[in-house]
């Protein structure tokens, strides 16, 4: 009997295998191995220095492993330049508000939006981001500089998001955010992931990471230590999973 062919969708959209990195002779990664699955969200959780910001600058090509492989769509992409995986289609949204702050919200988008659909398709895209994040239509003459830390941090989120790309990889993006901005961004999030954006979390908020992720890795000290669906750490895992992580300042 033959055997059935395997759908090239099938395999994760992106992995890392065995990944070890270091900063100078500080090494942040011990043979780090994950997969996001095409379409799915992983969040990444541990304590302060558990590695999971070194993970999220080693998939976009901001830091190149030691050792180890990164593979996109089954290839090597291993060394890439951040600017390649980009073109790609893997976008790297860090901590942080990283806007124009003598711009307005318009412009700041504006001058985003023209890079990659040129100018006459500036108009859709605007009304694209405004309706994703409806706070930043009703300040769009605002200049950027004057907006709340929640505010910039929707801009630079709506720049990315108006054009998803195949892999997002979100950086503390509720660090300091009030709880209904935070709410705002995840709600977003949640509608790109459910049009089809994979989403590689990293996340202070566990309760948000969890609810929003297909699943869930946990790093110690460079290390994997636990990995699920995040349904089962819900459901099994319930409250002796959550004040361990959190509690160590995720």
């Amino acid at each position: 009997m033959t055997g059935a062919t395997e759908s090239p969708n099938a395999a994760p959209l992106f992995e890392l295998r065995d990944v070890s990195a270091a900063y100078g002779p500080f090494r942040a990664l011990f043979g780090v191995s994950l997969e996001v699955p095409r379409g799915k969200a992983v969040a990444l959780l541990g304590s302060n220095g558990a590695g999971k910001t070194t993970i999220a600058r080693v998939a976009s090509g901001l830091l190149t492993p030691t050792s180890g492989r990164l593979l996109f769509q089954g290839d090597d992409v291993t060394g890439n330049r951040a600017y390649r995986l980009a073109r790609l289609g893997i976008t790297h949204a860090p901590e942080g508000r990283s806007v124009f702050a003598s711009l307005t919200v318009e412009e700041n988008l504006a001058l985003s939006f023209r890079r990659e659909v040129g100018r006459a398709g500036v108009a859709a895209t605007l009304a694209q981001a405004f309706e994703l994040f409806p706070r930043l239509g009703g300040r769009r003459r605002q200049v950027a500089g004057t907006l709340s830390g929640g505010e910039q941090r929707m801009l630079a989120l709506a720049r990315v998001l108006v054009r998803p790309p195949q892999l997002l990889i979100c950086d503390e993006l509720s660090l300091g955010l009030a709880p209904i901005v935070v709410e705002e961004v995840y709600r977003v999030l949640g509608t790109i992931r459910d049009a089809g954006t994979a989403l590689l979390l990293v996340e202070q908020h566990v309760r948000h990471a969890l609810e929003l992720a297909d699943e869930v890795v946990v790093l110690t000290k460079g290390e994997v230590v636990l990995r699920g669906s995040a349904a089962d750490l819900r459901d099994e895992l319930g409250e002796r999973l959550l004040p361990a992580v959190h509690g160590e300042a995720v």
